[in-house]
């Protein structure tokens, strides 16, 4: 976990926005820049050494990904712009066609707005019923209220295995085990969860994962949509061009290629794809499990910290992951984060695209500390220090 491997380090901030977005290191640069500089090939599409070699790095990251998330055939990996792609290609692609009128779908309010805006597009189509999941006091999904809220007509759950907002860690596995055993399909949103905690696929028996390359270390623009094959063997692609078709003719008669392909229309992100295989490789070589257990000291050091300070209100003091959520009493989330800036500390504020939380959070914006593994204890002192100036309210700028 070596600091250095972040250029963007040396500019002396403290990045504590990393469920948004995380920073970037030198072996996804590196990447992108050989690619670039070296090939610059279209893939899947030359019969020249150097697109037939990007053909072969392309499909190396897929089965990079495949390992990392133990997906059982490479080809149950669909690259796609980002999880909000990937959940809205599930959705549109696979159940536009599964669901229909007065099937039930199973949310909840602390969900991001990408596993939201998509289910209430689709009920209006279809005539659906949304259902949510009552929170408990810790604003998580319990197996025991996912029980209470399920019915002969509920047909899928939609879920994050851990949320944005509080970055509560869900018993996915136990969820989607009942789910099974009603008849009921599982989406997870693995966007907060992937990059933090080993996500074996096969062992959780999920239907469907989405997850973002960009929280992970990765590039922007990149996401992963995964499905069961005899899912994705259903899923009606939502884009149509270059790269997905076998063949078609001047009546419209038109012959699809199987999976992948048929879901990865147009020139692929190639340069991106790449790029993210090193950055597969990086995390392999760090450990998921050490990420996850460093990031679980670190909250828990901020936790005993923070919650010493004089007016501080902490939203999630007994979640298991790396997100800090919490405000001053009567000071402005962003307000607040105007004022950590000035010492160089970058947190989020806002309702983290998680809209209909605030009705049980009773708050409308909270400010959010999420941290990963190049994070430290000493930058967390200094977010300490910054909240503990007994000056704060007046150096804040309205």
């Amino acid at each position: 976990m070596n600091r250095e491997d972040f250029p963007i380090l040396k500019k002396n901030i403290i990045y504590f926005d990393n469920g948004a977005t995380t920073l970037k290191p030198k072996v996804l640069c590196d990447g992108l820049n050989d690619y670039y500089m070296n090939y610059s090939a279209n893939a899947h599409r030359g019969d020249y050494d150097i697109s037939l070699k990007v053909d072969k790095m392309y499909e190396g990251t897929r089965e990079k990904i495949r390992k990392f998330i133990n997906a059982k055939y490479a080809r149950e990996i669909i690259f796609t712009s980002g999880a909000t792609d990937s959940l809205n290609k599930i959705i549109f692609g696979y159940f536009r066609n599964y669901l229909h009128e007065g099937d039930e779908v199973l949310l909840n309010h602390a969900e991001h707005a990408s596993n939201l805006l998509p289910w209430y597009e689709l009920k209006e189509e279809k005539n659906l019923v949304i259902k949510y999941v009552d929170l408990d006091n810790n604003y998580t999904v319990t197996l025991e209220n996912v029980k209470k809220a399920i019915t002969e007509k509920t047909k899928v759950i939609s879920i994050a295995q851990i949320t944005n907002v509080v970055g509560d860690v869900r018993d996915i596995k136990e969820i989607i085990k009942y789910a099974h055993s009603k008849g009921i399909l599982v989406v997870v949103d693995g966007a907060q969860s992937v990059p933090h905690l080993k996500v074996d696929v096969q062992d959780l028996d999920c239907d469907f994962l989405a997850f973002s390359a960009h929280k992970m270390c990765g590039p922007t623009g990149l996401g992963i949509m995964y499905g069961k094959e005899e899912y994705l063997n259903n899923t009606h692609p939502i884009i149509f061009g270059g790269g997905m078709n076998a063949s078609f003719d001047e009546d419209g008669v038109r012959v699809y290629k199987e999976i992948p392909g048929i879901l990865e229309a147009g020139t692929p992100n190639i340069a991106d794809v790449i790029a993210f295989g090193n950055v597969i490789d990086y995390l392999d070589n760090i450990g998921i499990e050490n990420i996850e257990k460093y990031e679980q000291e670190l909250k828990d050091y901020a936790i005993s910290k923070l919650k010493n300070i004089k007016d501080i209100i902490i939203y999630n003091e007994n979640t298991k992951s790396g997100i800090v959520t919490f405000n001053l009493k009567n000071v402005f989330a962003q307000d607040l984060a105007i004022y950590l800036n000035k010492y160089n500390i970058c947190v989020r504020a806002g309702n983290h695209c998680a809209k209909i939380l605030k009705n049980d959070l009773k708050i409308k914006n909270t400010c959010r500390a999420s941290f990963y593994f190049y994070n430290t204890k000493e930058e967390i002192d200094k977010l300490v220090e910054a909240l503990s100036n007994p000056n704060i309210k007046n150096e804040l700028i309205y």
